[in-house]
């Protein structure tokens, strides 16, 4: 069934929510929605890799919170420039990953055993780091890394944004569909093609005259506010950049063929341990960036980033948008459509007044629903 639970569960929780509460569709809301979701999205981007081979992070959250506070100390404490100190952030994210994909695909430990004991030993990093609870505030000079999930585009770039995005759709599907007809192999029909690509225009035109409207209270004394949130241009490039790796290169088809039988994939010649380091560096590089925004997010830093509940919405929305969690199926997509379910449901339940109780037993039980109907498609896969 693939993302098709994950988009009418969408759809259905906007309605709910809609009609519960009629702030929810507001520009400001909306705007909003994009931004509570960035970090759990990006996250749960890398961990898509990690689970396509039937494998877990367990760390994931809290090396995004290693990798912030390596982040703000080198901005905020030694001054360095937001280029250099995102680059050492994302670089110590790749060095997680690959010690913990060695001593998964080397060593042989289960990533369960290895991850875990990596989400217990990074609350103690980050609690060094921080020097036992400080705070490292994100001045206001770092206005690069305070504009990802605090600053928007100008309507005009908006617009843009959206046509480029329609506009590379439709190349894409249309020379797809040409090379398969000239191969002699089936193909999407025209209509189907012209329905995705209209969707998407549909999808985003309203989405961007929506988020062009004015959201501040008083432009004249606040300043104006409107437009689309630079972080949705950003997951949209991360979206693209792994959709090609998986979908176009060897390394994806790889990736695919270990998830889908590691023996297979063996006798078949592909490295299945340069696989699984590699997919574990994609996740903890993800988790890296993921940080970094959290810390825009947040504006600083503390012992919190990248714990609580990060680690589980990120798995969540990875298996919620359609990721199996044993192995061999699943897109980046589907990390985009969960993050969008996760951050609907916290923020809907947050405007109808219910308690973060309820939150979780929701949230948890959406998960729950996902897991399900995986199990009962493979189930029905391997039956027929």
């Amino acid at each position: 069934m693939g993302a098709l639970p994950a988009v009418a569960g969408l759809i259905v929780l906007c309605a709910v929510f809609t009609l519960a509460n009629p702030n929810f569709l507001t520009p400001s809301n909306m705007a909003n929605l994009f931004t509570q979701g960035g970090p759990i999205t990006v996250i749960a981007m890398g961990l898509v890799f990690v689970l396509l081979l039937g494998e877990i992070d367990l760390s994931a959250g809290f090396t995004s919170g290693v990798c912030a506070a390596v982040l703000a100390i080198l901005l905020t404490n030694e001054g360095w420039p937001w280029y250099a100190a995102v680059g050492v952030s994302i670089a110590t994210g790749v060095a997680i990953g690959f010690l913990l994909g060695f001593l998964v695909a080397k060593v042989g430990i289960p990533s369960f055993v290895v991850t875990l004991a990596a989400f217990l030993a990074f609350q103690g990093v980050v609690l060094k780091l921080l020097k036992e609870g400080t705070n490292i505030s994100i001045r206001d000079n770092q206005t690069v890394i305070i504009a990802l999930e605090n600053e928007f585009l100008s309507p005009l770039l908006g617009w843009v944004f959206a046509a480029v995005a329609v506009a590379a759709l439709a190349v894409v599907q249309i020379v797809i569909k040409i090379k398969r007809m000239g191969r002699g192999l089936n193909s999407d029909p025209w209509e189907i093609i012209a329905v995705r690509i209209g969707g998407l225009a549909v999808l985003l035109g309203v989405a961007v005259a929506v988020l062009n409207q004015e959201r501040s209270r008083n432009p004249l004394i606040f300043g104006s506010l409107k437009g689309m949130p630079i972080i949705v241009p950003i997951i949209a490039v991360l979206l693209i950049l792994w959709t090609v790796v998986l979908r176009r290169t060897r390394f994806g088809r790889h990736v695919y063929a270990v998830g889908g039988n590691v023996e297979a994939a063996r006798r078949a010649g592909i490295s299945v341990d340069r696989i699984r380091i590699s997919a574990f560096v994609i996740c903890s590089g993800m988790a890296a960036i993921g940080g970094i925004i959290a810390a825009s997010q947040a504006r600083s830093v503390d012992p919190n980033t990248g714990g609580s509940n990060v680690l589980l919405y990120a798995v969540g929305a990875a298996v919620v948008g359609g990721t199996s969690l044993f192995g061999g199926r699943g897109r980046v997509l589907d990390a985009v459509l969960g993050g969008a379910v996760v951050a609907v449901i916290n923020n809907g339940m947050g405007l109808m007044g219910y308690s973060s109780w309820v939150k979780y037993v929701v949230t948890g039980s959406v998960l729950l629903l996902a897991a399900g109907v995986d199990a009962l498609s493979r189930r029905r896969s391997a039956v027929s």
